[in-house]
């Protein structure tokens, strides 16, 4: 099972200031902790929480395509270099996602 809640994000060092990065996952957190549908002006902002339904391997290629697709389009700052999955401490097989971004 894939779990959405706690999505990590680390950024890679690179030349943008502190505040910058600072500001960028802040924003990433917030992009990444929305279900799409939730905001009123903006259904299509968040992570569509659907697509963990899917098998798990399945589900993992379009998890990764939905964090590229949704930060490209709201965080303009940002580029996912990579997302890594690592297995959570619950006895029933939680992944949970860290999106590695590089700032541009």
């Amino acid at each position: 099972m894939l779990s959405t809640d706690g999505a990590v994000v680390e950024i890679l060092p690179g030349k943008p200031n502190d505040s910058v990065a600072e500001e960028v996952l802040r924003n990433l957190q917030i992009l990444y902790g929305t279900v799409a549908g939730e905001q009123a002006l903006d259904r299509e902002f968040g992570i569509d929480g659907s697509i963990i339904d899917g098998p798990q391997e399945n589900a993992q290629v379009l998890m990764v395509a939905e964090y590229v697709r949704k930060t490209e389009r709201y965080e303009p700052r940002a580029k996912v270099a990579r997302v890594d999955w690592t297995a959570g401490n619950a006895p029933d097989g939680n992944m949970t996602p860290k999106v590695v971004i590089e700032l541009v």
